[in-house]
């Protein structure tokens, strides 16, 4: 087959990486779970199938990539290559510390421990089949529409100060150039997609209201934010980590086109 990308869930990643693989010469078909969604999909030359996640799905592409947290592989492929995006939640809470593809999955939340099955899930299938697989483990993800420059605008982010507190994060453009790097060297193993700089929260805020040239908000205090903040919220703040990004760079030759959060959030604006 020559290269035929079939993607499971085109959503914000998804998407960003059918349409750079569509630029790249690829094929590209993936599932969307509304006739709504598909049709405009079908309509920018993206061929779109519904797909709820339990019917039987004929697949036949060189490539076959999934993005939805927690599908299995839903039925026999023929193909080539297998990727499934991540996350570097499975990591757990480091205190800070650095994490790099050598370090055993260690989490803490259950939305992460639903991760590492569903990654053991696809490393046995793949093993069934004979097929390399390549799993991405990612951090935040921001990129047009989803960035902290929406949240300022919205008047819905806070400064939050926790001491010691480090987030990694990667914009959605520099996933889809990493992915389509492995799906072409049919790359196996774990690969951390993040950039070069993992920061506080509150130093990203404080850099987006700049850029929008609005006033930086004194920080809050972890212990004062904390009771008023979603389980959710919490959650994120609960682990604290860095995501070493060397193996993605030596083993796929990728060079970053936002090694920071400034350059990602200067493109987004």
């Amino acid at each position: 087959m020559s290269q035929r990308l079939f993607i499971f869930g085109l959503g914000y990643s998804g998407l960003e990486i059918a349409r750079l693989a569509k630029q790249r010469g690829w094929a590209v078909q993936g599932s969307v779970t509304t006739t709504a969604k598909a049709a405009r999909l079908r309509a920018e030359g993206i061929d779109a199938l519904v797909f709820d996640g339990t019917q039987a799905l004929a697949v036949e592409a060189s490539h076959v990539l999934c993005t939805a947290s927690t599908l299995l592989l839903p039925s026999p492929v023929r193909a080539e290559w297998l990727g499934y995006l991540s996350t570097t939640g499975v990591y757990g809470n480091r205190d800070g510390g650095w994490v790099d593809e050598t370090m055993a999955a260690d989490p803490t939340q259950p939305r992460s421990r639903e991760r590492v099955e569903t990654e053991k899930a696809w490393q046995a299938s793949a093993a069934a089949l004979g097929l390399p697989l390549a799993i991405f483990r990612l951090p935040g993800i921001y990129g047009p529409g989803r960035s902290p420059l929406d949240n300022v605008r919205s008047g819905n982010l806070r400064r939050i100060d926790k001491p010691g507190q480090y987030f990694s994060r990667i914009h959605v453009a520099d996933i889809a150039n990493a992915v389509l790097a492995a799906a072409a060297r049919k790359a196996a193993g774990i690969f951390n997609i993040a950039d070069d700089e993992p920061a506080p929260n509150a130093d990203v805020v404080a850099y987006a209201c700049t850029l929008l040239g609005v006033p930086v908000p004194p920080a809050v205090p972890w212990e004062q934010a904390a009771p008023g903040m979603t389980p959710m919220a919490r959650s994120f703040y609960s682990e604290s980590r860095r995501v070493r990004n060397d193996k993605m760079k030596r083993e796929l030759g990728v060079t970053l086109a936002y090694p920071t959060y400034r350059e990602g959030l200067k493109a987004v604006l």
